[in-house]
């Protein structure tokens, strides 16, 4: 296991069909990524299935059913995450087990890193390895050109506000306003150094 995916993340992606692209992009592919174990029962009810619809849920539940679940991380890891309050138990759940064995994240979770960004030990162990939504968003525009991924990300138009406010009809430029969300994120994360997307030769 390689890739850990946040749920926010996971839906976003696989709801607009860039899943693959983004795993491809980082040179994995889903039978080296994990996800929560609890990823499946979220999708068949609460605030995913009212967010999302049950059709497009019932697809992301095959789709997770995929994805190999997460083995637990070791409380050594675990326990300095504990304490924090605005990171939930899912996300403490990923970033223990992406500190302690070395494996990438994409997170959807801005409060989260916000908080992640005061433990010290986990600012030198994930640094590098936690890739924003904005920076893989970014990163697929220059690969498969910006016209094809504001088509994919239509179906969650209404979900998310950055993909809403980024890639509306009246944006001409998705990238740059893309750029700025990222480097927002950058400073508010720091001294958290967070994957930065590849840019140039793409369409």
């Amino acid at each position: 296991m390689r890739l850990l995916l946040d749920t926010d993340a996971f839906c976003i992606l696989a709801a607009s069909g860039l899943l693959h692209d983004a795993v491809d992009l980082l040179g994995m592919d889903l039978a080296v990524c994990g996800r929560l174990p609890a990823l499946p029962h979220m999708l068949r009810k609460g605030r995913l299935r009212r967010s999302f619809g049950d059709d497009v849920c019932d697809t992301l539940i095959l789709i997770a059913h995929r994805i190999p679940k997460l083995e637990p991380p070791s409380d050594a890891w675990l326990d300095r995450l504990t304490p924090v309050y605005a990171i939930d138990p899912g996300e403490a759940q990923l970033f223990a087990a992406a500190a302690e064995r070395g494996m990438m994240v994409i997170s959807g979770d801005k409060r989260a890193l916000g908080a992640l960004k005061d433990v010290e030990e986990f600012v030198g162990a994930l640094a590098g390895r936690i890739v924003v939504m904005e920076a893989m968003l970014l990163a697929l525009c220059d690969r498969l050109g910006t016209e094809k991924v504001r088509r994919r990300v239509e179906p969650v138009m209404a979900v998310d506000t950055v993909v809403r406010v980024c890639f509306s009809s009246g944006n001409p430029n998705p990238a740059e306003a893309l750029l700025s969300y990222y480097r927002d994120a950058v400073a508010a994360v720091a001294p958290l150094v967070l994957w930065e997307p590849p840019r140039g030769g793409g369409k």
